[in-house]
């Protein structure tokens, strides 16, 4: 049941199992942070987790650590960590390069596997998945077209026969929509089209069975609800079956079957491992343990429940607002943020730069999005209780109309 007061929230903060958690990580005092759907979080293990990596591993025992801190191995032994999360086995999931690279791989893998040369993608997409397709299929002589994947024509585009590869986000950046990946999937097979699922938005937020729900691909950055920190490396998976005929664009040493024999020709290696290309981002890459091993405490099932009730808590309270949303009230189409719609034209950036200098922190989207990412292994009832009570004054008061909110930053 959505509490009604403070109390009740503190209330449930107190029997809360996840609470343990949150000490986990570094928190600012005064921040109510609800941007961990963009940037999540510094887990307190990882500053002491990277300066070990550069230190010691680096500092002294210098090119041995290839071996014997197994930072050849990494793209592997983290990819092992995250498989859990997104419903993996281990040796589907790897490590390495960034949600751009790893999607153009798996966009022009796709359509080396198929005969046909339509990539059906999202419209309304996040920018980086359309224009990676929109550069793979120009390279691969092929077509990009574009669907709205919550309406009526996603099956009458597969139904042409002529779609190749599916590209779609499990959770909507901008409206946080979660899609049905069992049945997505399922109806993609039907009409012969792969399928590559976009995780940006949903890993580490709500449950992701790939391997149950029959996925053939999927890519996903770890920097939001993993807390991995900015410049983190991404994931790829690639499913089981589709290893051995899996021909990737970027062949590169990481990814041949024999790196150390230093052939002329490429070979691609078995597995996942066939996905890597270059050097791995190493300091990066012990941020992201330092995480990962934070992930491996939590229960995924209480993550979501968590999620859920503090976003019913938030929806409620902006409805009482007037502020409407645009996430979906089901819970079985909701990811973990809520998106509300400005409530008069050019009044989103405002608002949500009124509520960071009270230090509640969002983000907008263009058009006229306010984004807030709730983050259930740091984030309490009382924060979301605190940060609604800030969102009625600042729409109450029209604090938001002062002039220094409008001025906006590179970053929005």
């Amino acid at each position: 049941m959505t509490p009604t007061t403070r109390q009740e929230c503190a209330a449930l903060d107190a029997a809360d199992p996840l609470a343990p958690l949150r000490d986990e990580f570094v928190l600012p005092a005064g921040v109510i942070y609800l941007d961990g759907n963009s940037l999540g979080a510094l887990p307190r293990s990882t500053p002491g987790r990277v300066a070990d990596m550069i230190e010691r591993e680096w500092g002294q025992d210098l090119i041995r650590s290839w071996n014997d801190a197994g930072w050849w191995d990494k793209p592997r032994t983290l990819g092992a960590k995250v498989a859990p999360l997104v419903g993996a086995d281990p040796d589907e999931v790897i490590v390495g390069d960034g949600t751009s690279a790893n999607l153009f791989k798996c966009v022009i893998a796709a359509l080396r596997m198929s005969d046909r040369s339509v990539v059906l993608g999202e419209a309304g997409n996040f920018p980086t998945d359309l224009y990676v397709a929109e550069g793979a299929v120009s390279l691969a002589g092929a077509v990009q077209r574009r669907v709205d994947p919550d309406g009526p024509d996603l099956e009458r585009e597969l139904a042409a026969g002529d779609v190749a590869v599916l590209l779609l986000s499990h959770v909507d950046y901008r409206t946080g929509t979660l899609r049905d990946m069992p049945g997505i999937t399922r109806l993609a097979h039907e009409h012969g089209a792969l399928v590559i699922w976009d995780l940006c938005h949903s890993v580490g937020a709500v449950p992701v069975e790939l391997s149950a729900s029959g996925a053939d691909f999927a890519v996903g950055c770890t920097y939001k609800y993993l807390n991995a920190g900015p410049g983190a490396p991404a994931f790829l998976y690639a499913a089981r079956r589709h290893h051995a005929a899996a021909d990737q664009p970027l062949s590169g040493w990481h990814g041949h079957a024999r790196p150390f024999d230093f052939t002329g020709d490429y070979e691609p290696a078995p597995g996942v491992s066939r996905f890597l290309s270059g050097s791995q981002p190493l300091v990066a890459d012990a941020a992201l343990e330092a995480s990962l091993d934070v992930w491996a405490r939590a229960d995924l099932a209480l993550v979501r429940a968590k999620s859920l009730a503090m976003t019913d808590l938030f929806l409620a309270r902006a409805a009482e607002a007037g502020i409407s949303s645009v996430t979906p009230a089901e819970h079985a189409r909701r990811g973990s943020q809520v998106a509300l719609v400005e409530p008069e034209e050019g009044a989103g950036y405002p608002i949500v730069q009124a509520l960071i200098a009270r230090g509640v922190i969002g983000d907008f989207r263009a058009p006229d999005v306010m984004r807030f990412g709730f983050t259930p292994l740091y984030l309490r009832y009382t924060d979301v209780w605190d940060a609604t009570e800030a969102l009625h004054e600042v729409v109450r008061t029209g604090e938001w109309r002062e002039e220094r909110f409008a001025r906006r930053g590179q970053v929005t």
